[in-house]
């Protein structure tokens, strides 16, 4: 069981990035998920978060109003969505699963997202 982050890239200030992260072998609607980055030299830190049933939804200050987190049962999967990308973004971006009853967590490799003119 996994979850696998994609959609990292490269892209110019004020750009756009939508962020998946798949789970495979496992049901993510008992999960809630969490998006992390972490910066060259800098902790990693988390920037959103949505329950299990998506009833509850969090942002850090510096992404907040710039990006959307969002998920589906169906597909098996979450996503970010970040918009007005700034070079401080600029970060290896991780989803985290954690269980809403019980089981393990998940933590995928990442996905690298550079923002540079």
């Amino acid at each position: 069981a996994q979850v696998v982050e994609s959609g990292g890239d490269q892209v110019q200030p004020g750009g756009s990035l939508k962020l998946s992260c798949v789970a495979s072998d496992f049901l993510l609607r008992n999960y809630h998920v969490q998006w992390y980055r972490q910066a060259p030299g800098k902790q990693r830190e988390m920037i959103a978060s949505i329950t299990y049933l998506g009833g509850n939804i969090l942002y850090a200050d510096s992404v907040n109003g710039r990006f959307t987190i969002s998920r589906d049962k169906d597909a098996n999967a979450a996503w970010l969505e970040m918009t007005e990308l700034k070079s401080e973004d600029t970060a290896t971006y991780y989803c985290h699963a954690t269980p809403a009853f019980q089981g393990l967590d998940y933590w995928g490799k990442g996905t690298l997202v550079t923002v540079s003119p």
